[in-house]
């Protein structure tokens, strides 16, 4: 999708760009300046992000840091010679030429990178979870409010094109009064379930394992650790970190819901023997104010795997993708029926008679209209459509600009935080209070 196509399509579905809020005072750009970024982590996503961000125009690629040396040289292999790469962070941090820091490394150095890159006077772009542990979230905040910097978590939900259209549906009252709300993403493939490859060059020589691991447990070289550290407590947040954050981040822009009141979580280690301490079935139990959620993630799927987000209201539900959606509503009569699986059919005929007559005297033909489906909708993106790159185009229009970004710190740990104490509940196997307007458990 072009640039003008995009802007346009985005004013017909009622203008994601007015979600972005007023402009900040750490606007320093004018419209023709080039952003030039820093990537720390080019794992995945770190690729994934760097390819992204300079499909938007003005913005440069300026430096990598990596602690493996063949990501490294991927780089250059990909973007040129000329880009700097670093296995030390902080030599981008203190580059006068990059103006914006990516945050792709693994969940326990995001805020210690954040928090460096704020204080350095760079923006920063930090890939979800926001932190690792909820204390961690409200230095972020601290930080952010302290040095104003520009601050934006990864969660490209909140920038859907889909999502939005599908929140002034949802606002509108299109299915009625919010009941519950469920999810599940499934998979049943190694990648999937977070075994990636190794690369065969990985050694002590190749990787800096003793900084990877910063504070954690001092251990010998491992490139299983290094290269699938979402299996790992000590590094990573398990399925809650990397997929149930998403959903909330969603449910959370949505809704304006902050997070629920309590959470509960239960599963287990069924396929993935691999070495991994975090479990590879979840299901979460979670309590908002005015609704409840159900969140489900199996690794150990035999049916294929397969996901989809469902809002379930009064009138209707919402069945969301990742940039589509459709509803489907139902209306309810309002006479009560009789017949079918009901005592009426055990009654004598005089009683039953009796019983029609009163009935139909009390409720009008239109009201006796047993529950139908009244109608379905639904919206699809323009084929081509990149809701990861629409998440990174505002993050650079608000480095830009100024403007207020779609997901800040606070945004970022009211996310991060259900899904962290998903964790801690299914690992102390307690349900766990949560004051969602304070961001801290209760009690």
């Amino acid at each position: 999708m072009t640039q003008q196509s995009r802007r346009t399509f985005l004013r017909n579905v009622g203008g994601t760009a007015a979600l972005l809020g007023p402009l900040s005072s750490f606007a320093r750009f004018s419209p023709n300046d080039k952003i030039r970024i820093g990537c720390v982590g080019m794992g995945i996503q770190g690729f994934a992000d760097v390819k992204d961000s300079l499909s938007v125009p003005g913005v440069e690629l300026a430096g990598i840091a990596d602690l493996y040396t063949g990501h490294l040289t991927k780089v250059k292999e990909v973007y040129g010679n000329n880009i700097f790469t670093t296995r030390d962070y902080r030599e981008l941090l203190e580059r006068k030429d990059i103006d914006a820091i990516i945050v792709a490394t693994p969940d326990f150095w995001h805020d210690t990178i954040s928090i460096a890159a704020m204080e350095k006077g760079k923006a920063v772009y930090c890939e979800k979870p926001m932190v690792q542990q909820i204390s961690e979230g409200h230095q972020v905040i601290a930080t952010q409010a302290k040095t104003k910097a520009v601050f934006q978590v990864g969660s490209q939900r909140v920038s859907s094109i889909g999502l939005a259209e599908a929140r002034k549906r949802y606002l509108a009252g299109d299915i009625g009064e919010l009941v519950l709300v469920e999810a599940h993403m499934d998979r049943h493939d190694a990648i999937g379930a977070w075994q990636y490859s190794i690369p065969p060059d990985a050694s002590p020589a190749t990787v800096d394992f003793d900084t990877w691991l910063k504070d954690t447990a001092k251990i010998p070289f491992d490139p299983i650790r290094f290269f699938r550290w979402r299996n790992y407590q000590a590094y990573g947040t398990g399925i809650p970190g990397d997929l149930f954050v998403h959903l909330i981040s969603g449910l959370h822009f949505m809704t304006g819901a902050l997070g629920p009141q309590r959470v509960y979580a239960t599963g287990a280690l069924k396929q993935w023997n691999d070495g991994r301490d975090v479990p590879d079935v979840v299901m979460a139990l979670m309590d908002y104010p005015g609704f409840q959620v159900n969140l489900r993630v199996n690794f150990a799927d035999g049916g294929g795997g397969g996901e989809f987000t469902r809002l379930v209201g009064t009138e209707g539900i919402l069945e969301l993708g990742w940039d589509s959606f459709k509803i489907k509503k139902h209306k309810l009569a309002a006479a009560p029926g009789y017949g079918g699986w009901d005592t009426y059919n055990t009654w004598p005929k005089a009683t039953q008679d009796a019983y029609v007559k009163e009935y139909n005297e009390k409720y009008s033909p239109e009201q006796r209209q047993q529950p139908v489906q009244v109608g379905e909708s639904a919206f699809n993106a323009p084929e081509g459509y990149n809701s990861h790159a629409e998440h990174l185009a505002n993050f650079y229009e608000s480095v830009r600009s100024g403007r207020k970004v779609v997901e800040d710190a606070t945004f970022g740990l009211r996310a991060a935080g259900p899904a962290l104490l998903t964790n801690e509940s299914y690992f102390q196997q307690r349900p766990i209070k949560w004051d969602p307007v304070k961001m801290v458990e209760v009690g």
